[in-house]
């Protein structure tokens, strides 16, 4: 190769060059600066992955009205722009909403016809951050001492969501540019200037239909005023000549959001956001898992919906905790017949729907084990714990013994209110079926979780886990009583499931991918491992997206409700193995870098206790507590587990 023509390739992130290289061009890699940056790990061989955690957030949080509340939710909005939408949860409030392009302080109203209310400096969000939004002010709408707040932050990213704004000219067949990157699937219009309807389109509509988030308004025909009789494409939105949305000298604001776009995940193919439409009792299949859906009837008039699984939102039952944009009421908790399920939603509405779907979150797999677990002892009987993410599963250890260890998820219905609300628990020393109550935690928010004052001064440990790929997942299903596959979410092939009906007493069944798919474990039991047993995963392991169950009750009869809790070796962040006992001590390595703070251990070749240990109680010599999953007994420090670097000694 010629030394005056050095080889480059190009490459989206290349290094500026700033001279003094013959025959580079600026912005290009040489192949010494690639072999390089390859060496450091740092060679970027493609655009980088985008995940929804980057670019929607859905953060609760308490109003504190001498104290602003900053809401840090991970979203870059200074940066990428965006939108946040507010409303008070236990109270009757508008549903405001902001976006960067009108900038702080200036406010619309879903629930309302109004133009634009400015409030700068002095109420709402008073600046768009790098890593959320900050509060000013004491207003009932987004921030007083008397409510709590959910907010839902929309990034600007193609192929997700977008926000533009234009004066209007009264011409028919305006085109507005946006960049979506793709075509929208939902169109929200506002004109700011002055009063009006909000104006919306779905790709369930036709280019001469229109719906208004506004009110309970079936959708209607506009005769090609509002769209120019032309779907918007990916490229632009086209406008009729009607007030609402193209007025002469009225200014407009449009948020866009995409349908099935691709571009997120590893490798760009992902959705995580997708507008579609159903008639009835149905299974809607996303292809992924939704934490946040948008409802509204359009073969009639009815109030919008809208449902998150921050606040409440369940697999296996038909309760959710509601909103509805067109309202200034507050949430309500109510049967809606829809149900969440691994890869889309079931519903079984009557009439006509659309809705717009965002997928759930997290994407990326973590590399921080304090991401995604956090052991807490206390025996602080109310406040505050902070985990730092938000809990989807939590086990509650009574360290004096007396009472079972309770397991809630929130997939399965928690508390999610700072006051004593019902909760759903199973014991893991019982065959009991899910218990609902208020003895449970609450106000399982985005950084942690609320003990009920009525707990005294109990002494506790709280694990608790947040679902993400290659660690852990949660699935609820409904048994079928003959063999079948049920998908998951792990995206790898689980080690570890603990399978648990709900609705029925059964025992609890442990897959471990060391005793294979004809063993199965009772984590309700000292017993050893059942062998031969075909029943229970129908002799079929696991995959990276499905598992089987086979005809047994205690996993799969017909009509009965379960969840499974699914395990994987993350390297950095869990360990899934096994070792043979040799009488002496022995370490096992997990690949950890600062040594394990949970290890959960079961005998198979024999009876033997599921025994639990962790470094909020101590893993070190003379201070290693361990309790049982299958026993109401106290906890016992007999020297059994040292965290070390890499793991832990037995």
């Amino acid at each position: 190769m010629s030394m005056r023509y050095k080889g480059a390739t190009l490459s989206a992130t290349a290094p500026v060059t700033t001279g003094g290289e013959s025959g580079t061009a600026p912005g290009a890699w040489t192949l010494e600066q690639q072999a390089q940056a390859q060496a450091a790990g740092l060679w970027p061989l493609g655009p980088q992955p985008k995940y929804v955690e980057d670019v929607f957030s859905t953060y609760l949080y308490q109003g504190a009205s001498s104290l602003p509340p900053t809401i840090v939710n991970g979203i870059d909005l200074a940066g990428k722009g965006g939108m946040v939408w507010i409303k008070a949860r236990n109270g009757a409030t508008n549903q405001t909403i902001t976006d960067t392009v009108r900038g702080p302080g200036n406010e619309i109203y879903t629930n309302q016809t109004w133009g634009n209310q400015s409030y700068t400096g002095t109420y709402g969000i008073n600046s768009f951050n790098a890593n959320g939004f900050s509060l000013v002010g004491n207003n009932g709408d987004t921030n007083t001492t008397a409510y709590n707040y959910t907010s839902w932050t929309f990034r600007k990213q193609p192929k997700f969501f977008d926000v533009v704004t234009w004066t209007g000219n009264s011409t028919a067949g305006r085109q507005i540019p946006h960049n979506l990157g793709s075509a929208p699937g939902f169109v929200v219009v506002k004109r700011t200037s002055n009063a009006n309807n909000w104006i919306c389109w779905h790709r369930a509509l036709t280019s001469t239909q229109y719906i208004q988030i506004n009110n309970t308004s079936e959708a209607f025909s506009d005769g090609g005023i509002f769209w120019n009789s032309t779907i918007p494409d990916a490229t632009n939105l086209t406008l009729g000549n009607d007030s609402g949305v193209n007025g002469s000298g009225s200014t407009y604001v449009a948020y866009l959001f995409a349908h099935d776009a691709g571009g997120f995940g590893e490798f760009g193919t992902d959705n995580v956001v997708s507008c579609g439409s159903f008639t009835g009792a149905t299974t809607i299949n996303l292809g992924y898992e939704p934490q946040w859906v948008l409802l509204k009837r359009t073969s009639s008039a009815q109030n919008w919906f809208l449902l998150d699984t921050m606040r409440g939102w369940l697999a296996g039952s038909d309760t959710a905790s509601i909103l509805s944009p067109n309202l200034s009421d507050a949430e309500i908790s109510t049967g809606l017949n829809t149900k969440i399920t691994s890869t889309g939603f079931t519903t079984a509405l009557a009439g006509t729907y659309i809705y717009i779907a965002i997928r759930r979150g997290p994407m990326k797999v973590p590399t921080d084990a304090t991401k995604v677990f956090s052991p807490i002892a206390t025996s602080i009987g109310s406040g505050k714990l902070t985990t730092g993410f938000p809990v989807d599963a939590q086990f509650m250890f009574y360290r004096t013994g007396g009472l079972s260890t309770r397991v809630a998820t929130r997939l399965t219905g928690v508390a999610t209110l700072p006051v004593n609300g019902v909760g759903n628990y199973l014991q893991t020393a019982s065959t009991a079926a899910e218990v609902s109550g208020s003895s449970s935690t609450r106000y399982w928010d985005n950084t942690g979780f609320e003990m009920p004052s009525d707990w005294g001064s109990s002494s506790m440990i709280f694990e608790s886990f947040q679902r993400a790929p290659g660690f852990f997942d949660e699935v609820c299903y409904t048994g079928t009583g003959s063999a079948t596959t049920v998908a998951h979410n792990l995206g790898v092939v689980p080690e570890l499931m603990i399978v648990k009906s709900r609705s029925t007493a059964r025992a609890w069944r442990v897959y471990s991918s060391a005793v294979g798919n004809t063993g199965s474990l009772r984590l309700n039991s000292e017993a050893a491992l059942d062998t031969g047993v075909t029943a229970y995963w129908n002799n079929t392991t696991p995959t990276s997206s499905v598992f089987t169950v086979g005809t047994d009750n205690d996993t799969n009869a017909s009509g009965t409700t379960y969840v499974n809790y699914l395990f994987a070796t993350c390297p950095g962040v869990s360990k899934v193995g096994s070792y043979s006992g040799t009488g002496a001590t022995q370490t096992i390595a997990c690949g950890f870098a600062a040594g394990a703070r949970f290890v959960l251990v079961k005998r198979t070749d024999s009876t033997g206790d599921w025994y639990v240990w962790d470094s909020a109680r101590g893993m070190v010599s003379g201070t290693d507590p361990s309790l049982l999953l299958n026993s109401t007994a106290a906890e016992v420090n007999a020297n059994s587990i040292y965290a070390i670097t890499t793991g832990f000694q037995i």
